[in-house]
């Protein structure tokens, strides 16, 4: 790979995740705020997020793979979600808002794995060259909540700003793209049935009791994570954090850091410990959201964010790590997209429709909330998940540790970190 080929693919990165970052961890407070939506109306627009997963594989499997480029659907998809993220900012009630939102993470969620596709088409050593270009989506990601908190739209309620600022970052990505590296598509005349596209060829792994145990709690510990994504800006704010979205970021600093360490821990712990750690922290995060503060407790808000990185890298990586030295070489591919079904899809369907209307039952006056109680129903439930995991859950056969953060066989584990 070329050094400028190198800088173009860390760029693609970089404004993949910037994008996403921009509009994402403020959507909560912003339609709050901004739109007067109810809490169940936030959980519906972060529930876009799982429509765009279960959408996604078709997009890139009927058409990416077989008909166009995959760069030049990339500056397409872009394009038109600069159009869309620009449409969604003029909305002026949560029913002219959500239409847009959708139809843009529809097209969204899909370009996750052509920038992937696009990066590893290029690399001769995938395990050794893709980490440090994907690290720079983790790094738009962050500097999207710092630019967020330091222009300070939040307290300003300027959170309008944050699509407009998408919305032209998508526009650039949209036309950089058609300056990518070739990626013509690789099965031109192939045909797939929707269960290969959606990664259901390898429902034969639920056959081992342990990896069954593993799947179905992936899908319950995204019903806490919804929680997360939606309702933590929006508590940040209320309890009187400045610079909210910045301060969030130093949960992707953390995650970044983690990443790095995961073949280390992995090796040391193995992987049944390595999911119960993670599971664990979901459990003391909550707990730190729901008795910390914005005076005393403020360590303890911090301390739940920086927490991000062993919640996100210790279960989802590990577990994607996990499902591709299970799958052998014929599943690979389709167990990866089985299991990003079950956790995107399935798992944060049912946790952000849930978490909205437990955010809307603990309202309080004055527009405040119990967020006391709102925090520790997902810790019970994490709790209870990580109890199950731990009694069910029977590591028989020593996994081999990957030599680096992006697995071994050098698929794309980092695709949706953040």
């Amino acid at each position: 790979m070329t050094s400028t080929i190198r800088v173009k693919l860390s760029l693609m990165m970089f404004l993949e995740f910037f994008i996403w970052g921009a509009w994402f961890v403020t959507l909560g407070t912003y339609l709050l705020r901004n739109l007067g939506a109810s809490g169940t109306q936030v959980g519906v627009a972060f529930l876009t997020q799982s429509i765009g997963a279960i959408v996604a594989p078709f997009i890139v499997g009927l058409i990416a793979d077989r008909f166009f480029s995959a760069q030049k659907i990339l500056g397409v998809l872009h394009l038109a979600g600069a159009l869309l993220l620009w449409r969604a900012s003029q909305a002026p009630d949560f029913s002219s808002f959500y239409p847009s939102i959708l139809t843009y993470m529809i097209l969204y969620m899909p370009t996750l794995a052509l920038v992937n596709s696009i990066a590893f088409r290029q690399m001769q050593n995938p395990q050794k060259e893709f980490a440090p270009i994907r690290v720079l989506g983790t790094l738009g990601w962050i500097v999207a909540g710092l630019t967020i908190g330091w222009l300070n739209w939040e307290q300003s309620n300027s959170l309008l700003s944050t699509f407009l600022m998408a919305a032209g970052a998508s526009a650039l990505l949209g036309i950089f793209s058609f300056t990518l590296p070739a990626t013509p598509p690789v099965k031109k005349g192939q045909s797939s049935s929707v269960g290969s596209l959606l990664g259901l060829d390898a429902i034969g792994m639920l056959k081992n009791r342990s990896y069954l145990t593993f799947f179905l709690a992936s899908i319950a510990i995204c019903i806490p994570l919804a929680f997360y994504y939606g309702f933590t800006n929006p508590f940040l704010n209320e309890v009187g954090m400045k610079a909210a979205a910045g301060v969030q970021s130093l949960g992707q600093v953390s995650e970044l850091l983690f990443m790095l360490a995961i073949p280390l821990f992995f090796s040391k712990l193995g992987v049944k410990k390595m999911l119960a750690i993670g599971m664990a922290a979901w459990v003391l995060r909550y707990v730190c959201f729901a008795y910390g503060n914005g005076e005393s407790g403020y360590w303890l808000l911090i301390a739940g964010i920086v927490l991000h990185g062993i919640c996100y890298d210790f279960f989802f990586v590990t577990g994607q790590i996990y499902t591709d030295n299970l799958a052998g070489e014929q599943f690979k591919s389709s167990a990866q997209g089985f299991i990003t079904l079950a956790t995107y899809g399935v798992g944060m369907l049912i946790g952000t429709l849930l978490s909205g209307r437990i955010f809307d039952s603990y309202q309080l006056s004055a527009g405040t909330h119990d967020w006391r109680m709102i925090w520790l129903i997902p810790a019970g439930i994490a709790a209870t998940v990580l109890v199950l995991f731990l009694l069910l859950f029977k590591e028989r056969n020593a996994t081999p540790a990957p030599t680096e953060a992006t697995g071994v066989d050098g698929t794309a584990r980092l695709a949706n970190a953040s």
